[in-house]
């Protein structure tokens, strides 16, 4: 549970660097050689898995014990935090389109969860 948690507020930066990712490059001078590219540090981290797999779950599906859980982080990040957590889900097509093959948008996803094998694991809450 602790696992799914500790992913789940650290989603939002992770999708948000994925969107970032997605900018387009800028164009490169006529007559400019092409800039090499750095060299790997050698005491890098590890990349970011990307988003293999889409899956979503509604809040009330969950356990009470992860709900109050996963309810805990949401107030610690508070709005701004879930805006940036939407937004980059708008700006992923796999993502946006796995909500809306389920008949949801972005505005219903409270939290989200990347594993290191890429399955992104989106929480959300209908609206009552």
């Amino acid at each position: 549970m602790r696992k799914t948690i500790l992913f789940a507020t650290a989603a939002a930066l992770l999708l948000a660097t994925a969107a970032s990712a997605q900018q387009q490059p800028a164009q490169q001078q006529p007559g400019q050689a092409p800039a090499s590219p750095a060299p790997a540090a050698p005491n890098a981290q590890p990349a970011v898995p990307t988003i293999q797999s889409v899956n979503i779950v509604d809040i009330k599906e969950l356990p009470e014990a992860t709900q109050t859980q996963v309810n805990q982080v949401i107030a610690q990040r508070g709005d701004a935090g879930l805006q940036k957590l939407r937004g980059s889900i708008d700006a992923t097509p796999k993502v946006k389109s796995a909500l809306e093959a389920k008949g949801l948008t972005s505005a219903q996803v409270i939290a989200a969860s990347l594993d290191t094998n890429g399955a992104l694991t989106l929480i959300t809450k209908k609206a009552s």
